[in-house]
């Protein structure tokens, strides 16, 4: 398929963290439509699968505005200028469970609502963890939570565990391991 023509393109608002472009879009069959997006950073950002050993993940439970409670999840965090995938993985989880690692492996890069936001998330197998702290931006200690991949049915029955892209990280995590 032809991807539709931009028409038109303009920067319709902005705030301390988000961008919204509005979009004038014409397809190979002439419709016109105007679409709005959310414009992503323009490093990306990273969600680090921390493997203690060959059974124990290291998951994160911290505050998180969207659903104004706290959650369950894998570390995660923005690209840094100039910094790789695997080199802000390595930072956040420094960061955030207090460990680097030794062997670093990208799985998938994830997109969320594509039609509308523009943003990619790199999935980050880490391996051979060592302990190693770095002070991050977080405005609270991080709970660090240690779970066994052979209890997964427990942990996706966990109402605080529901971010889609640490599920499916951990999905991608598990074929990876077996």
């Amino acid at each position: 398929m032809t991807k539709p023509k931009i028409v038109s393109q303009q920067l319709i608002a902005e705030t301390r963290l988000f961008r919204v472009e509005q979009l004038g879009l014409e397809f190979g069959n002439g419709e016109k439509r105007v679409y709005e997006r959310l414009l992503g950073g323009k490093t990306g950002s990273v969600l680090v699968i921390p493997m203690l050993d060959d059974e124990t993940v290291l998951l994160i439970r911290e505050y998180s505005a969207g659903s104004q409670d706290y959650q369950l999840a894998l570390p995660k965090g923005r690209m840094e200028p100039g910094e790789d995938p695997l080199q802000a993985a390595n930072r956040e989880m420094q960061e955030e469970v207090g460990y680097a690692a030794k062997k670093l492996e990208i799985l998938k890069t994830f997109t969320i609502a594509p039609a509308y936001i523009q943003h990619h998330t790199y999935a980050i197998l880490a391996r051979d963890l060592y302990p190693q702290q770095l002070i991050g931006d977080e405005p609270e200690p991080i709970e660090v939570v240690p779970w066994k991949l052979s209890d997964w049915d427990n942990l996706v029955a966990q109402p605080d565990f529901t971010e889609a892209r640490s599920i499916a990280a951990l999905c991608l995590a598990r074929n990876v391991l077996r």
